[in-house]
């Protein structure tokens, strides 16, 4: 082997390259990073033949004093930290002080700038051969001005793995909408080949915020998104999530951001799959645009080369409260939400009693009232009798007239019809209203099933024998260091050995499952996660199945007050607009839309 040698750094420079610089789209997102830091309210990106020709940032911020101009492109050279505590609370984008030095080891770069008590720019240029820098004095304002030219042209190795120019481009407009969405009150405008592609105006307003969501992620999102502003036990969650009829084939519209800074990680994407999990149809996505924050001190943004991944110091913490308050928002999303502008005070509203006496008559049959046992049976044979004496001739004498006044008009509105014994047709102030009669009905039932469940506690039954387990020893630490919580959820376990533990007791209603693999998968998530909701899913699924089979069946036909209530339970139950497998339960179909399907006004 060869003699061990300091490598040079013009190499070492190169080599940290590799890590920061893989394509145009890295270099976009330092330099915006540095101006986003530098306090810059307006950043202008001018780009040529995908960035690989041309990348030029400029922008309003602080600027560099002229002393430290050669030094911003040294090596470990940066103004956001000074000592290790620095390190472990970072609140700014960058901080490592790599990147100016590894873009220009491999580009021609000059940089140009301005500091507001300065009487002129100063400009400093290099190039990737000898990094030597040349300092003089430029025009410019307050600000900086990086330019990199030739992105790659003395490492020809690794320009041969970029893609074609409009798979590179297509990056950095990722990267630029990224940053967008996370600092809205900086104005971007994004020009490609002398065309402007991008204009995203400062947006100071709840409404200027959401023009700018709209811009990114479409119209339809925030048409079909919930919006959120949680603050509790010194974190804050805000943002938009998408509802569960409005998901995607892929996981492309997600955008999760902690302290400003745009991040991919397991314990966020498990509680936001936690949450969606009963709503969302399988094979679907949801969307969403989300901004938590908390103490830097809490997270360590120093895990990987790009800052991509953080680590949170109390992730159970963390997931908790993401799952929870996605949770409840999901659940708290009622039919009236899809029409606010109609029924902007519908939560003050209770359509449930006087609204239907007035305009139908009471159904015998309480579609709220399902629950188990000889409770359940006996709600059951109800329907089972009044649906077979069903007359259908008595529908017509009990159509509910409509009110004059919308906001009187319950969302879902009155019931006119039934079709093929499996819709609900029903007019409310918009139009038309087609309601999957078993879906909607299995989603109540669910819900009301859950809630009983929940207040009765865990039922747990200890185990006649119980079942041996061998595991790692990691995983037999695991399970005693949170015995405590593996007990909370019904679940006892005794340490026999080293790599060895025994199963001692399950929850009553999981008894017949593979309480082995349960358990295994249980650890499994405690250990990625610090939580898990194993159990609850694989009770909920049994609950689920239970109220698929107690549900009014297809082909049971309905009388109008019947069904009438069952648009009224709709409007009250938690998650009522997806069913179980989340398939949507109803759907609208407005006045304006049948008048185009019957050309009428044209």
């Amino acid at each position: 082997m060869a003699r061990i040698h300091l490598l040079s750094q013009r190499l070492t420079n190169q080599i940290a390259a590799g890590e920061v610089v893989e394509r145009p789209a890295s270099v976009v997102k330092e330099l915006l990073e540095n101006s986003l830091d530098a306090g810059s309210d307006r950043i202008d990106i001018e780009l040529e033949q995908g960035g690989t020709k041309l990348i030029r940032i400029r922008d309003n911020g602080q600027g560099i004093d002229k002393e430290d101009l050669p030094l911003a492109l040294s090596r470990h050279a940066t103004s956001k930290i000074a000592e290790l505590e620095d390190l472990e609370r970072v609140a700014s984008l960058g901080f490592r002080g790599e990147a100016l030095a590894s873009i220009a080891s491999v580009s021609r770069l000059t940089l140009i700038s301005r500091t507001p008590v300065a009487a002129e720019a100063w400009k400093v240029e290099t190039e990737g051969i000898d990094m030597d820098s040349k300092l003089s004095p430029a025009a410019h304002p307050v600000g900086t001005n990086v330019e990199v030219r030739d992105l790659f042209f003395n490492t020809p190795a690794r320009r041969k793995f970029l893609r074609t120019e409009k798979t590179e481009y297509k990056r950095i407009d990722d990267i630029v909408k990224q940053l967008a969405l996370s600092h809205f009150n900086t104005t971007f405008n994004l020009q490609h080949n002398q065309r402007q592609i991008h204009k995203f105006e400062k947006a100071s307003t709840l409404q200027e915020q959401q023009r700018r969501v709209s811009q990114i992620c479409g119209p339809t999102f925030i048409e079909n998104s919930v919006s959120i502003d949680i603050e509790q036990n010194g974190m804050k969650l805000w943002g938009w999530v998408s509802l569960p009829t409005f998901s995607r084939s892929q996981a492309d519209m997600q955008y999760f951001y902690v302290n400003g800074r745009t991040i991919r990680d397991r314990v966020v994407t498990h509680a936001v799959k936690q949450a969606y999990r009963d709503v969302l149809f399988h094979g679907r996505h949801p969307a969403f645009v989300l901004f938590l924050e908390l103490d830097p001190a809490d997270v360590d943004v120093n895990v990987h080369p790009t800052k991509h991944e953080v680590r949170f110091r109390e992730s159970r913490d963390v997931h908790n409260f993401l799952f929870s308050v996605l949770h409840k928002a999901l659940a708290s999303v009622r039919p009236e939400d899809h029409f606010q502008d109609i029924y902007s005070d519908a939560s003050s509203k209770n359509y449930s009693a006087q609204t239907i006496e007035a305009n139908s008559t009471q159904s015998a049959i309480n579609f709220s009232s399902y629950g188990s046992g000889d409770r359940g049976k006996t709600f059951i044979n109800q329907v089972e009798n009044q649906l077979a004496n069903y007359d259908t001739l008595r529908s017509i004498s009990e159509l509910p007239k409509l009110p004059e006044n919308a906001e009187d008009i319950p969302p879902l509105g009155f019931a006119i019809a039934q079709l093929h014994g499996i819709y609900i047709l029903a007019q409310n102030a918009l139009g038309l209203v087609i309601v999957d009669m078993h879906a909607a009905h299995e989603r109540i039932t669910y819900e009301h099933m859950k809630t009983a469940s929940n207040n009765e506690g865990i039922k747990v039954q200890p185990l006649l024998v119980p079942i041996s387990i061998a595991i790692s020893e990691k995983e037999a630490d695991l399970a005693e260091e949170h015995n405590s919580y593996l007990q909370s959820l019904g679940m006892e376990i005794e340490r026999l050995s080293p790599e060895s533990i025994s199963l001692r007791q399950v929850p009553t209603i999981l008894v017949n499952a593979n309480v082995e693999q349960l358990l295994r998968d249980v650890l499994s998530d405690i250990s990625d996660h610090g939580t898990s909701d194993r159990l609850e899913a694989h009770r909920d699924e049994i609950l689920s199945t239970m109220a698929c089979h107690g549900s009014v069946r297809a082909n049971r036909l309905l009388t109008i007050p019947e069904m009438n209530a069952l648009l009224r339970d709709m409007e009250h139950t938690e998650r009522s607009g997806q069913c179980n497998h989340g398939r949507p339960t109803w759907v609208q179909q407005n006045l304006s839309e049948l008048d185009k399907l019957f050309l009428r006004g044209q």
